[in-house]
């Protein structure tokens, strides 16, 4: 009995500790079916944008591979076709961009102790790779590292691959995109409704809407997102403790 006990721990140990293995993959793609979806829709209609306005697929793909921004991408275009201004572009991407400073504090335990793959997982995490690293475990089997390296490695190959469709089609199809690039803004409206359902979740959510209802009444339509994203920024900061309780 003792040694069949021994055997049996000494092979879910071999099993557990392999690197990137099999169970790995076939634990973490289930979870990311949903991810598959969205970025299908959402990368194939960036990629689909970037091909009307003069991009081909090489360039959307190598704008997903490389800068993996998710909503800025679809920011990025404008910026591609105006009158380039750095500065403007510098602090549009920070405010877009700076949830990513909350989630990498949320991380740090998660990630920590991970080794050489801990670049690569911090340099794809996005949004939906957030939301699955962060609430699930690793079933018993399967290494920590290796569960977090397939969800994040899955969700990068979905991204780029669907842009790359998206550029692909574009390039050989031509058709009206007026109308396509709301598809994020429609996303982020399904998200905001999703978390109005908690109530916890209600008073950031009318703190975002009241400031970008000022920026607007203020600066119009054509300047308002920077200064409505710092002063979300400033007031979620300024009031953490009482948000949090």
């Amino acid at each position: 009995m003792e040694g069949r006990r021994a055997d049996a721990m000494e092979r879910l140990e071999n099993i557990k500790y392999h690197p990137a293995g099999s169970a790995a993959l076939r634990a973490a793609f289930p979870a990311t079916v949903p991810v598959l979806t969205g970025y299908l829709c959402l990368g194939m209609a960036y990629g689909l944008l970037m091909a009307a306005n003069g991009y081909g697929p090489l360039w959307s793909t190598l704008m997903s591979a490389i800068g993996f921004g998710g909503s800025m991408q679809y920011v990025a275009i404008t910026l591609l076709v105006t009158v380039f201004d750095p500065l403007q572009a510098f602090l549009l991407a920070v405010m877009v961009n700076a949830r990513h400073m909350f989630y990498g504090l949320a991380m740090l335990d998660k990630y920590k102790g991970l080794g050489k793959l801990r670049p690569f997982l911090i340099y794809v995490l996005s949004d939906e790779t957030f939301s699955l690293v962060s609430t699930l475990e690793p079933p018993v089997g399967v290494a920590r590292r290796d569960f977090y390296f397939w969800i994040s490695l899955l969700d990068y190959v979905y991204w780029v691959a669907a842009t790359a469709l998206g550029g692909l089609l574009g390039s050989l199809l031509i058709f009206d995109t007026t109308g396509m690039d709301f598809a994020l803004t429609a996303l982020f409206v399904v998200l905001f409704l999703e978390q109005w359902k908690k109530r916890e979740n209600r008073p950031a959510g009318v703190i975002g809407l009241a400031c970008a209802a000022v920026s607007l009444a203020v600066l119009g339509p054509d300047r308002l997102v920077i200064p409505a994203m710092a002063l979300v920024l400033a007031a979620l900061l300024g009031g953490r403790k009482r948000l949090c309780t």
